[in-house]
């Protein structure tokens, strides 16, 4: 019989020379996980899309896009919604009935549902004063001219989106409407709703 190797004893120190050495990844498996990579790179360019300059190409602006949408008459109501969301509801309430103490109530409104000549003049210039909406009156008001500084085509669709929403049915208001109040009355202050009520 052959002697048994001669085995360390535990704990015994290993030799400087004996490292442990784990196995590299095969050059191969690189070059292939490469290769796929760039593969599915060019197969997502050519056929998801999104870089195609078939879909893109034609519009270079949002200005160039709204060209090729459908075209409506009078006043883009939901542009009308969007500048009364963003001026008007912190007042009189996204739904426009109104705050108390801030704002009276859109919704079946004398000054909404009226001549659009007056209605105009309060957004463009202001109302101090306490006016009656519905009968009941809204004392102490003091509106800053909100809407002078939007065009003339923003404020028809905001006093159009008005007069056409929470079941209110009234003419919508034209940008020529706004563009003639504008020349008509110039630069003031606020009306008062005495002054309102005389327009004719």
């Amino acid at each position: 019989m052959s002697a048994p190797a001669a085995q360390p004893a535990p704990g015994a120190p290993v030799p400087a020379d004996s490292t442990v050495r784990t196995p590299l990844l095969p050059i191969w498996l690189v070059v292939l996980m490469f290769l796929i990579l760039y593969w599915g790179g060019i197969y997502f360019d050519e056929n998801s899309g999104w870089f195609d300059s078939k879909i893109y190409g034609p519009y270079r602006s949002t200005e160039d896009l709204a060209l090729y949408q459908p075209r409506h008459e009078g006043p883009d109501l939901g542009r009308g919604q969007v500048v009364f969301g963003q001026i008007c509801a912190l007042c009189h309430n996204p739904d426009g009935t109104g705050k108390p103490g801030q704002g009276p109530p859109f919704v079946g409104s004398e000054y909404v549902l009226g001549d659009p000549k007056r209605l105009i003049r309060i957004p463009l210039y202001g109302l101090n004063g306490t006016v009656q909406v519905a009968g009941k009156p809204y004392a102490g008001l003091s509106m800053g001219a909100m809407g002078a500084t939007l065009s003339s085509e923003d404020l028809a669709a905001v006093l159009s989106y008005m007069r056409q929403s929470w079941g209110n049915k009234a003419e919508p208001v034209t940008a020529a409407q706004v563009d003639a109040i504008r020349k008509e009355v110039g630069t003031r202050g606020a009306f008062t709703p005495d002054e309102l009520n005389a327009i004719k």
